[in-house]
């Protein structure tokens, strides 16, 4: 049997343990808060716009769009679960699938299909989640405005620091990888 210090049980429960040392390391990415707050989210009900409408008004470098069609544009997730985390948006306000049009749909699978190839290209993943989020209860972050997730995976990406530390290691800053998925687009 192993025996656990005083220290962990009482932590664990709640009680003291602030600030005391112990078998956990912490680590703290306190810049999601911005996010979880409601940061470059609509609010219902509210005047705040939608930042998937005033992306496209933006040059693509500080928008971090990596490329432009006719009826979507792609741009990096800027709370990526990964590096090259990808969304595909329609330049249309509407919030669900069957509001968009026939084109509008077909350029989105499209768009999907060719981001899975640029980033096989340059970061060569190893699979990849696809998907939409249709409405508040989906957890759509902007729900209002329809977008659709290009995730690319790896072995191991989802290890033990999302799990235990509640952090996403994020290994390249958000404008390289922009650039780079741009120039092989």
């Amino acid at each position: 049997m192993v025996e656990r210090d005083s220290r962990d049980s009482r932590a664990e429960e709640g009680f003291e343990g602030v600030g005391i040392p112990d078998r956990w390391q912490r680590l703290w990415a306190p810049h999601r808060m911005a996010y979880l707050k409601g940061e470059n989210r609509p609010l219902r009900g509210n005047e705040v716009t939608c930042p998937f409408c005033e992306i496209p008004a933006r040059d693509d470098e500080s928008g971090l769009v990596v490329a432009r069609a006719k009826h979507n544009y792609v741009v990096l997730n800027l709370y990526p679960y990964n590096p090259g985390h990808l969304l595909i948006c329609a330049y249309r306000h509407v919030a669900e699938l069957p509001e968009l049009t026939v084109e509008e749909r077909s350029e989105m699978a499209e768009l999907a299909a060719h981001a899975m190839e640029v980033l096989r290209n340059v970061s060569n993943p190893q699979g990849f989640n696809l998907g939409m989020n249709q409405g508040p209860i989906s957890g759509a972050g902007v729900a209002d405005h329809i977008h659709q997730h290009v995730i690319p995976r790896w072995s191991g990406d989802a290890n033990f620091m999302p799990l235990i530390g509640g952090t996403k290691v994020l290994p390249r800053l958000l404008d390289e990888v922009r650039a780079e998925l741009a120039a092989a687009w």
